[in-house]
């Protein structure tokens, strides 16, 4: 595999006012939470982190979404909560990371025919 390339699951939601994404494990563990509520979601989610795409769909740069904002638009500010939400309403989208192309090192060091 090259570097940087990797799969990303995440789940995107679009609220009144912002579009909210939360990263997932993979598609598997979503389903297993949405089928059944009770499993942990620390199973399902890859970290408890909310991220806000300022209204640029899901492609973008993803600023963590403040407290404020979340409780803007979801009433409160619990970020279990939140992400329940999320995770229950939201869309699963899986994307591949683009491979890095370019050199490693051009000098080689003290190697390096200079």
């Amino acid at each position: 595999m090259a570097r940087g390339e990797a799969k990303q699951t995440r789940i995107y939601f679009k609220g009144k006012e912002n579009e909210f994404v939360v990263f997932v494990d993979n598609p598997e563990a979503v389903e297993t939470w949405k089928a059944d509520q009770t499993t942990p979601l620390v199973q399902v989610v890859k970290a408890f982190e909310i991220f806000v795409t300022q209204r640029h769909g899901t492609q973008g740069q993803l600023l963590v979404a403040s407290n404020a904002l979340l409780d803007e638009e979801f009433g409160t500010n619990d970020q279990e909560e939140i992400i329940r939400a999320i995770l229950g309403n939201g869309l699963l989208q899986e994307k591949w990371d683009a491979e890095r192309q370019g050199s490693r090192n051009d000098s080689i060091g003290p190697r390096g025919g200079h």
